[in-house]
């Protein structure tokens, strides 16, 4: 199978690029059509035959012509399968190179384009274009063979007669036209419903929970009929040109055939054409009724096919954010990292200035600060997730921007706080970033990357254990146990770099302690980079760097900043103060008896186990 990256991504592309597909297709439609017209002149033949009353030849001719046909039906065949075929191709072709680019646009793409919207795209649009490589190049090809191969017969039985019958092309023409660019806006319109109403579905499928919580379902259920009556009213466009289209194409195909009896007759009367020419002629004719009521057909199959690519295109012309570089990467990565004169902004909003640090290798560096200091955004840079100016990060004294994405991204292992899981099994989750989960080690590193993460102990209580469903996006689990084991998928590739952006904020203070101490414990060469709320954990590291609104405003151990009085301090101070009335409300609740048995809630007599159900 071809590269993603290497997959052509316009029309013209994907036809040059499956051209052998699609010709030999064509031939054998060809080759069909070709036999459709030697069919027509067997039939004047016989049809002569039998009305001068040669009866041993009308055999014969019979016999040929069954011969024919069955040989007709086998290359039909083919030729449905090879362009069909072809259009599965494009669409399995296309749907990789889908994914492959989406995988390398950033955050500022899908804030335009909503999930939503993209789904539709991946899923609707590309079985339109699937429908227009496939069944359209069929009917397209078809149709032009078919004209060609009935007017040959046509023309070879009788000029006059064809000129008559071609007096209903002009309107057949100019409809077609008027149909086409009508169909094509209207698609194109319905296409982007289609969009707005899958990301409504998707939006609300995901927010579930909050729309319960506050009673509004009501109110989500009237925003979706919005946009449902919306698609629904585009469609119905849609169903009234198509509607329209195929009539009007019958119409004028069975106008044509009128004028064939009318004038064809005449010409049978005077002698000017035999019976064989007239059955042979209508036999012609009949070919292209299909062919002409289908054009509408056909023309829908287009015009779809020619907007859903439209649509995919602007996803394929989006440019890329992050870009790889170039750079020959490293044989080994040691773990130094540097970051100077950092800054980043978000539209006209600063969201770093001139942020500056260095970690040595298997050293460890907080990064403390309130909400919305930028810390989330620093530990997105550092493995390029968001477009990183050049010259401001360094690994191992390489500027990431000139090493490849891959190596920087696998050097540094990145624990987020939004902790994301797979709709899959826990295991699967743990070992997403090996190369082969299924590899007989596998469970073995998986168990060993959940102990250090401090949560294989409860897996191991689950009932299915690591075979465990944690359902869509870990919905089955709880938050501390969702970031655990987010953090054991960061752990398991033992990367030489490890970004902690607050992944156990889900976890009480005692089990993050512990979970950092077995971190620490098995550190060995490797370095971390720990983003905290919680002195207590900051206090850990080998050095620490306080954030305030971008900027570094301290950085030092945390005795030296502990004792200067800083934000860091006030920090320590405020939070040595909350732990310790959670101490004392601990102990006070610990004090209280039990409580005794319940009776029935006053001012409500009767059944005692009458109550909210």
């Amino acid at each position: 199978m071809p590269s993603p990256r290497d997959v052509p991504v316009t029309l013209g592309g994907q036809l040059r690029r499956h051209l052998r597909t699609f010709v030999v297709g064509a031939v054998f439609l060809l080759v069909f059509n070709g036999l459709r017209a030697a069919i027509d002149l067997a039939l004047k033949r016989g049809v002569d035959d039998l009305h001068e009353g040669r009866f041993a030849d009308t055999s014969r001719v019979g016999l040929v012509l069954v011969v024919m046909t069955l040989a007709a039906v086998v290359v039909r065949v083919r030729s449905r399968v090879l362009l069909f075929n072809g259009g599965r191709d494009v669409e399995y072709e296309l749907r990789g190179a889908l994914l492959a680019k989406l995988h390398t646009l950033g955050p500022s793409f899908f804030r335009k384009m909503s999930v939503g919207e993209v789904m539709s795209r991946t899923t609707n649009d590309l079985a339109q274009v699937r429908l227009l490589f496939g069944f359209g190049a069929l009917n397209v090809v078809n149709t032009t063979l078919a004209y060609v191969s009935a007017m040959s017969v046509m023309l070879t039985l009788s000029v006059k007669l064809t000129l008559w019958s071609l007096s209903v092309f002009p309107p057949l023409i100019l409809l077609t036209r008027a149909f086409s660019k009508r169909m094509f806006l209207s698609t194109r319109e319905t296409q982007d419903a289609l969009g707005a109403m899958s990301d409504r579905v998707q939006t609300n499928l995901a927010g579930v929970r909050v729309v319960r919580s506050f009673a509004l379902e009501q109110n989500e259920e009237r925003s979706f009929e919005a946009v449902s009556r919306d698609y629904l009213e585009k469609s119905l466009r849609i169903a009234r040109i198509r509607g329209s289209m195929f009539p009007v194409m019958g119409m004028l195909a069975t106008l044509g055939t009128f004028v064939v009896f009318l004038f064809g007759g005449r010409l049978l009367v005077r002698g000017e054409i035999s019976p064989g020419d007239f059955v042979a002629f209508l036999s012609a004719l009949g070919r292209l009724a299909w062919p002409t009521m289908a054009l509408g057909f056909m023309l829908a199959i287009v015009q779809r096919g020619r907007a859903s690519f439209e649509r995919l295109a602007e996803v394929f012309a989006a440019v890329p954010e992050v870009v790889s570089g170039d750079a020959p990467a490293p044989a080994e990565v040691r773990g130094a990292l540097a970051v100077r004169g950092l800054s980043f902004k978000h539209g006209d909003r600063t969201i770093l200035d001139d942020v500056s640090f260095e970690v040595p290798a298997g050293r460890s560096l907080a990064i403390v600060g309130r909400t919305g200091a930028g810390k989330t955004t620093l530990a997105s840079l550092l493995p390029r997730l968001l477009p990183l100016p050049r010259g401001m990060v360094y690994l191992d004294g390489v500027d990431v921007c000139d090493l490849p994405l891959a190596t920087v991204r696998r050097a540094i292992g990145y624990a987020q706080q939004d902790a994301f899981l797979f709709s899959t099994t826990v295991g699967r989750n743990v070992g997403f970033p090996l190369d082969d989960p299924d590899a007989p080690d596998a469970i073995d590193k998986e168990r060993h990357a959940l102990e250090e993460a401090f949560v294989l102990e409860e897996v191991a209580r689950f009932d299915g254990g690591l075979d465990t469903i944690v359902g869509e996006r870990g919905v089955q689990l709880s938050g501390g146990q969702r970031q655990r084991i987010a953090l054991a998928r960061a752990l398991l590739r033992e990367p030489p770099i490890l970004v902690l952006d607050d992944p156990l904020s889900a976890v009480d203070a005692k089990t993050e302690a512990a979970i950092l101490e077995a971190i620490e414990r098995q550190q060995r060469d490797r370095t971390v980079l720990l983003i905290t709320h919680r002195v207590a954990a900051a206090a850990r590291c080998d050095r620490i760097v306080v954030l305030d609104e971008g900027r570094v405003v301290e950085r030092g151990t945390h005795a030296e900043l502990a004792a200067g009085g800083g934000l860091y301090s006030r920090f320590a101070k405020e939070q040595a103060v909350a732990s310790e009335l959670e101490d004392i409300a601990t102990h006070e609740v610990d004090e209280l008896p039990p409580p005794s048995a319940p009776g029935p809630p006053p001012g409500r007599p009767g059944n005692p186990a009458e109550g909210c159900t």
